[in-house]
């Protein structure tokens, strides 16, 4: 999946644990100007240092794969999250010169850091 959109600001990388780190940012989608979207994506990994180059203010096109899990907390209570993680990030109008593939790149598969596939009894955190 792919939008084209604003970026209005990017967090710092934060070590979600010793083995896990993610970096999140907010893209303004105005696929109708009168009504824009705010749309937070997240990177991991090896893809956190993508956003680097851009600044807010400065249209790009992102590239990401929508991730949803199921969660039980201690009460019993079954709960959804929803993630959208990015994977390419160019800047508006950029080519093969930038990175991407002119035949079409596929994404990287959806494979899910080890810390996420570990549930415990004692874990309280839904992520």
């Amino acid at each position: 999946m792919d939008i084209k959109g604003k970026l209005l600001e990017k967090s710092e990388t934060a070590n979600v644990t010793a083995s896990f780190k993610k970096r999140e940012f907010v893209v303004e989608f105005a696929e109708n100007p009168q009504y824009p979207e705010y749309v937070k994506f997240e990177l991991i990994q090896d893809k956190c240092d993508l956003i680097n180059d851009f600044e807010p203010g400065q249209e790009i096109e992102v590239h990401f794969n929508l991730k949803g899990r199921k969660w039980t907390d201690p009460k019993g209570e079954v709960k959804y999250f929803n993630s959208l993680q990015a994977w390419r990030i160019l800047p508006v109008g950029a080519q093969a010169a930038t990175g991407s593939s002119p035949s079409g790149e596929a994404p990287p598969p959806a494979e899910e850091p080890e810390w996420l596939s570990a549930s415990s009894e004692d874990d309280d955190l839904p992520f």
